[in-house]
């Protein structure tokens, strides 16, 4: 009722996601390229969503843009945080992102809200670190794989960005796919997941007698 522009068919809602009384997240896109659907929604100086807000007694309402670009897509959904970078995982359907360490509390929300309710509308899994939990987590990865004999700092460094971050990893990957990665030939690639498997059974041991 209060944007036309939706009842016109100009603008379509893609997915809602709410905890009602509280808060919901609203995506939005335009049928009409001259036609900002976020924009269209707000209204002048926020009048057309404040009218539903106060119909809701208060529900708190983002607005974002849907993009086919699922990465930005979950970006937008997790406003008012700026994100730093994406790693997507599309088997799993599922995002690693990495926000500015100042932006962790707003990206995830209060009680989880935030997070909560992006995950809700865009359907994907998220999971929020800082730059500086990733960075310790990438230090931490590239030192595990080190633990496997042939394996340098360089390799390491190769196979963290290939998605292969710690000797779990390798021990749970085969042959074919850590041989298709340039310069890894299959005798190597069965040796080091040969070698990740001790590793893992003598942990495994190690956890068992403590």
């Amino acid at each position: 009722m209060e944007v036309p522009e939706i009842s016109e068919g100009l603008i379509e809602i893609v997915n809602v996601a709410r905890e009602p009384g509280k808060r919901a997240k609203i995506s939005v896109r335009s049928k009409d390229k001259d036609i900002d659907p976020v924009g269209a929604c707000v209204g002048m100086r926020g009048s057309r969503v404040q009218s539903v807000v106060q119909e809701l007694r208060g529900e708190k309402i983002d607005i974002v843009p849907y993009a086919d670009d699922q990465a930005k897509y979950v970006c937008s959904a997790l406003s008012p945080a700026k994100v730093d970078r994406v790693f997507m995982d599309e088997d799993n359907r599922s995002m690693e992102i990495i926000v500015p360490d100042d932006q962790l509390s707003l990206a995830i929300g209060k009680n989880g809200q935030n997070v909560r309710l992006a995950v809700k509308l865009t359907g994907w899994k998220i999971d929020v670190k800082t730059e500086a939990i990733a960075a310790d987590q990438q230090e931490e990865g590239y030192q595990s794989l080190m633990n496997i004999p042939g394996i340098g700092e360089v390799t390491a460094e190769r196979l963290y960005n290939e998605g292969l971050k710690s000797v779990a990893m390798i021990a749970a990957t085969d042959v074919e796919t850590l041989s298709a990665i340039p310069g890894i030939g299959e005798k190597t690639a069965s040796q080091w997941i040969d070698a990740a498997v001790k590793i893992m059974e003598q942990k495994a041991g190690g956890e068992k007698s403590d």
